[in-house]
């Protein structure tokens, strides 16, 4: 729980200035030292369902800095936050740690509407029977009349990332020496 403490000191003219200390909430790792929980990224991409790799394609930016930067105990700038907040469309005050910890109600609908969503454009993806092609088409397109925001969202995958023509796989990012090939340099 957040809470604020006032106290008063002179301000150098006679007049007592107000000053505010910001106690954070803080939560225990495994009962050591108490760390202090700074935002709420990795609960809102949890909820939200998104990958590690869709951030990484959306924030330009590695896995390992992801993982960084949702950490609960990270302290980001306000330009990273705005990014986040960009790349979750969430209002930034649900990104930000709040006395009772709750997500807003209205996250938690978003959220929610967006695992249906997902799973819809899932159905619709794999079926491949009319009838059901046809439920999935009209769920789709209810929803999208609900939330139009939802239009863009992508099936779960069911295996791996699709990757479009013009992507490149993980193998580009890790290149094999020349040498790797020949017998001799491995000692053999």
């Amino acid at each position: 729980m957040s809470t604020c403490e006032y106290n008063c000191e002179s301000n150098g003219n006679g007049y007592e200035v107000p000053i505010t200390r910001l106690s954070l909430p803080t939560t225990s790792v495994n009962g050591s030292q108490p760390t202090t929980k700074l935002h709420r990224i990795q609960e809102v991409c949890g909820q939200q369902g998104v990958t590690i790799r869709s951030l990484t394609r959306k924030m330009d930016l590695n896995a390992d800095e992801i993982r960084d930067q949702s950490s609960p105990q990270a302290d980001l700038r306000i330009s990273d936050l705005l990014r986040w907040q960009k790349v979750l469309e969430v209002p930034l005050v649900d990104l930000l740690v709040e006395a009772d910890g709750a997500l807003s109600e209205p996250v938690k609908r978003r959220a929610s509407m967006l695992r249906v969503m997902k799973t819809a454009k899932a159905i619709l993806e794999s079926a491949h029977d009319r009838s059901v092609k046809r439920m999935a088409t009209m769920l789709v397109s209810q929803l999208v009349e609900i939330m139009p925001e939802l239009e863009e969202v992508s099936a779960w995958h069911t295996v791996g990332q699709r990757r479009t023509q013009h992507e490149l796989g993980r193998i580009v990012e890790r290149t094999i020496p020349d040498n790797f090939f020949n017998d001799n340099s491995r000692g053999h």
